[in-house]
């Protein structure tokens, strides 16, 4: 009996002990919600991943580590070992995707910063086989690398001093004619080149005459309320066309358009004004061989006759049937060809024979950027040669 009348006050102290121990914590928890006891802080590390470091060191400014340093450093081992597992897959399905490919090129920067779809080139262009990514985790695998010339002038010293698997191939891709762009002054850089010219390694002309489909033939011309027309931006009276249209435009009426004129043209409505022009000035802003831009084939595919002025006539032939556009030098003077586009728009007859190649062929633009990185995958898979190109700017600049 005596024992248990002694024993009860302490059972009782107890209780009220441990009630108010887990007062005290209950308080504490809501009192100090700056720490955080079931989850972590909100420090996103991954959408997988505990932010345990963090914890870490919460815990440590409130003098808690030594109560949940067994717990914690478990949980922190735990998150780590997850953090290594995911790094792991990560590799494994790299590894995994890239088996599916014969050849791997990476872009070194996006040209001009514009992405593309990467995963098109067996749908436009039947090339099969190819990885292409911007991802320089793949560096070391790469096959080739394509860089965009406007793009690495800045970057060039470091990549001077680049380590380079020994077969990959180093390719200079430019869109940009000899006066538009500046010398690289790195003579025995790369591998390849590819550009517009048709003695570059992988050439990527602006556009090509391809064969109509049956659905393709099936052509008509555009309805049309404009003699002719043309949008320019880049503006300079030193340039050959810009002499030439102020000559031109004094001996018939040019619609003309573009910031210079104050007539911005967006994506959105340049179709509808090129396909509404009898012809279009599909004037180059500087004359060398093989350079023949968008300037022509985007009026050829929109249902336009392009008066052109650029390379010789005997050029431009090589790109496109001699019967499908106008060329500035078959004429003495700019007078002379605008009668003889006067007399185009008299006679409708005479008009629709430029587009009498529209019964077998279409024009196609070329895909900035995704075409070159396709086209170089095909090349480099096909010729695993050892290749320098020497005298890069002598080559291109002269």
């Amino acid at each position: 009996m005596m024992h248990k009348t002694q024993s009860g006050p302490f059972q009782h102290c107890l209780v009220v002990f441990i009630l108010l121990l887990f007062s005290g914590i209950i308080f504490y928890i809501y009192y100090k919600p700056t720490v955080s006891w079931a989850p972590c802080p909100e420090i996103t590390v991954s959408t997988h991943d505990v932010c345990m470091d963090a914890c870490f060191d919460i815990f440590k400014t409130e003098n808690l580590i030594q109560n949940i340093n067994n717990s914690c450093s478990i949980n922190y081992t735990l998150v780590k070992q997850q953090i290594s597992n995911k790094q792991f897959d990560d590799t494994e399905e790299k590894n995994r995707k890239l088996h599916q490919y014969d050849t791997i090129i990476l872009i070194w920067v996006w040209p001009f910063g514009q992405s593309f779809d990467v995963g098109s080139c067996g749908a436009l262009f039947g090339i099969t086989g190819c990885y292409l990514t911007a991802d320089r985790s793949f560096y070391d695998k790469a096959h080739g690398v394509m860089f965009h010339l406007r793009d690495i002038y800045g970057d060039l010293p470091n990549l001077q001093k680049m380590p380079r698997p020994p077969q990959q191939k180093w390719v200079w891709m430019n869109m940009e004619s000899p006066d538009n762009v500046a010398r690289l002054r790195a003579p025995d850089l790369f591998n390849l080149t590819s550009n517009y010219r048709q003695d570059s390694d992988v050439w990527v002309p602006y556009g090509q005459i391809l064969g109509a489909s049956e659905e393709d033939k099936v052509f008509q011309i555009p309805e049309k309320n404009k003699l002719a027309c043309w949008i320019v931006s880049n503006w300079n009276n030193n340039f050959k066309r810009v002499k030439y249209f102020n000559e031109l435009s004094r001996h018939i009426k040019i619609e003309a358009y573009g910031r210079y004129f104050g007539r911005y043209v967006s994506d959105e409505n340049y179709p509808g004004i090129v396909s509404s022009c009898k012809f279009y000035l599909s004037f180059e802003n500087s004359i060398h061989k093989d350079y023949i831009t968008e300037k022509l084939f985007n009026p050829m595919k929109l249902g336009t006759v392009p008066v052109v002025l650029g390379p010789s006539r005997e050029n431009y032939e090589e790109f496109v049937p001699k019967d499908s556009f106008i060329h500035v030098d078959d004429f003495k003077t700019p007078e002379e060809l605008a009668e003889h586009l006067k007399r185009l728009d008299q006679n409708q007859e005479m008009y629709e024979q430029y587009f009498n190649w529209r019964k077998n062929f279409v024009a196609k633009p070329s895909y900035f950027g995704l075409e070159h990185a396709c086209r170089i995958c095909d090349h480099v898979k096909r010729n695993k040669g050892y290749r320098v190109f020497k005298n890069l700017d002598k080559w291109y600049w002269g």
